[in-house]
C-alpha cells in the first residue's frame, strides 16, 4: 500500500495550517502598526506611520519609492505625505543632487517619535522570542526568507 495520498493529505493540512498562523501573524502585525502610530500621534493611521517609518529609515523619500517600497497607490501616499507633513513629522526639502526634484525627510519630532514606537514594538517582540535560541532564530529567518522569494 503507498502513503502517497496520506502525505498529500498531511501536507495540505500542514498548509492550511502554516496560512492560519500566517493569517494570525499578520493580524498581530497590523495591530502593531496601529499602535505605533498612535505612539507617533493620535490621528496618524497604520498606512501613514509605514510610510514615516519608510522616510525616516530613508529607505524611501520621494512618493514614487514609498509606492514602490509598500506596493500602494499614488493617492493614498499623497494624502498620508500631505498629513504628516501638517503634523511637522515630514518635510519636503530640494535634492541635493537635483534642485529640481525634492525629497523627503523626517523631522527632528518624527525621529523621536519613531524611535519610542520603534523601542516599544522591538520590546515586544524580543520578550516573545526571549525562549527562542539563536539557531532557531537564524532557522526562523532563513525559513523566512524562503517564503518570500
Amino acid at each position: 500500500m503507498s502513503s502517497a495520498p496520506d502525505d498529500s493529505a498531511r501536507l495540505d493540512e500542514a498548509v492550511r495550517r502554516v496560512e492560519a498562523e500566517l493569517a494570525h501573524l499578520f493580524a498581530r502585525i497590523r495591530v502593531s502598526w496601529r499602535e505605533a502610530a498612535v505612539t507617533v500621534h493620535p490621528d496618524l493611521q497604520p498606512l501613514g506611520y509605514q510610510v514615516l517609518t519608510s522616510i525616516a529609515t530613508g529607505k524611501a523619500t520621494s512618493a514614487g519609492a514609498i509606492i514602490e517600497r509598500l506596493q500602494t497607490d499614488k493617492s493614498a501616499v499623497s494624502r498620508h505625505v500631505r498629513q504628516l507633513e501638517e503634523l511637522g513629522l515630514v518635510e519636503s526639502i530640494p535634492d541635493p543632487d537635483d534642485r529640481r526634484a525634492r525629497v523627503l525627510v523626517a523631522t527632528e519630532l518624527a525621529q523621536e517619535k519613531v524611535a519610542l514606537a520603534r523601542a516599544q514594538y522591538e520590546g515586544r517582540i524580543s520578550e516573545r522570542l526571549s525562549s527562542w535560541t539563536p539557531g532557531e532564530l537564524d532557522h526562523f529567518v532563513e525559513l523566512l526568507g524562503a517564503l518570500g522569494r
